[in-house]
């Protein structure tokens, strides 16, 4: 737990986080999760990037979802998927030219 969550809590008067209740504990979690991250990596930024990608995938699953909230949908896909690609592509792509290089070595 962060420093400043325990602050805030004995300042309410709360010795732990059992005395909270569950929609309390459901924000302190996520306060705390936020706080704990650290920095932002590019390797994080992927991970946001796929989750939204296959919670958007299964939401099309939704065959009575309604025309336009599918075209958002493909908007928001296509977003998540370039910045996943401009991020990974390189590294795949620098992967590959370095194999085929020290294959020309041996």
């Amino acid at each position: 737990m962060m420093p400043i969550l325990e602050k805030l809590l004995k300042k309410r008067g709360i010795n732990s986080i059992e005395e909270l209740r569950e929609d309390e504990k459901e924000v302190f979690d996520r306060w705390d999760k936020v706080l704990s991250d650290g920095d932002i990596t590019l390797e994080k930024v992927v991970q946001f990037c796929n989750g939204q990608i296959a919670s958007i995938e299964d939401r099309w699953k939704d065959l009575n979802a309604p025309q336009e909230k599918n075209e958002r949908l493909i908007i928001h896909h296509t977003v998540y998927r370039t910045i996943r690609d401009i991020i990974t592509k390189p590294q795949a792509e620098r992967a590959n030219l370095e194999k085929y290089l020290n294959s020309l070595l041996t």
